[in-house]
């Protein structure tokens, strides 16, 4: 695809989900389908007619065993908060019908154990997972995303 069908694609609507733990540090998983170093909060797309907070506890339980009862909603980001694909990735992905991600991410405060934590999903997207301190998750996370955390962390950081 040429730069300029690229740009014609539409955002793909997306949520995200910093969840924090009582020690203020965040939830990252290794993503399983990379094998360099590709950490991320758990985020997907929202399905047509979903409820962005809705959409964030389902992607939340879906990616990390997490169920709802175990957090409480603490903020969201004011709109959505848009990313570009590198165009390499773009025709693999979502069949090449966006060009990016517009995200809403929503501060989770995690009120379990790590027991309740279960990566071993139905299907699985990560390989690890860890808390990292916030003034770590934006070296941590794949390059094209940086800007997104940066963004969130500014807008979120202290609701951590």
């Amino acid at each position: 695809m040429t730069p300029e069908e690229i740009a014609k694609l539409p955002y793909r609507p997306c949520v995200g989900v910093m969840l924090a733990n009582a020690d203020g540090h965040v939830f990252v998983g290794q993503r399983i389908d990379n094998p360099g170093p590709a950490w991320q909060m758990p985020q997907g797309g929202v399905d047509k007619g979903e409820d962005p907070r809705d959409a964030a506890l389902r992607e939340l339980w879906e990616e990390t065993g997490v169920t709802a009862d175990k957090v409480t909603i603490v903020a969201e980001t004011a709109g959505w908060v848009p990313y570009d694909l590198p165009h390499d990735l773009v025709p693999k992905l979502w069949k090449g019908r966006f060009r990016g991600q517009e995200q809403k991410w929503f501060v989770m405060r995690f009120n379990g154990t790590d027991a309740d934590v279960n990566i071993q999903t139905e299907h699985p997207e990560f390989s690890e997972w860890r808390w990292l301190p916030k003034d770590e998750l934006v070296a941590n996370i794949v390059p094209f995303k940086r800007d997104v955390y940066r963004a969130v962390l500014e807008e979120l950081g202290d609701k951590i």
